[in-house]
């Protein structure tokens, strides 16, 4: 079974960008993020999909 999400850690690996990158620069660029649980505990996760179609809008064409 693929999983569905992915940890702040899984994402900026896959992303090739720190993890402080992702926490920091991710919801302001566009990448939606997950919230499980409240408060200083909760778990912080991105949507594998989401990431994948975040990366492909990501393309510039260089001519």
């Amino acid at each position: 079974m693929v999983p569905q999400f992915m940890d702040v850690r899984e994402t900026a690996q896959y992303l090739n960008m720190s993890v402080q990158w992702v926490y920091r620069e991710a919801p302001r660029a566009g990448l939606a993020v997950y919230r499980f649980g409240a408060g200083r505990n909760a778990k912080i996760q991105f949507k594998v999909s989401e990431v994948h179609a975040w990366v492909k809008q990501q393309k510039v064409d260089v001519t």
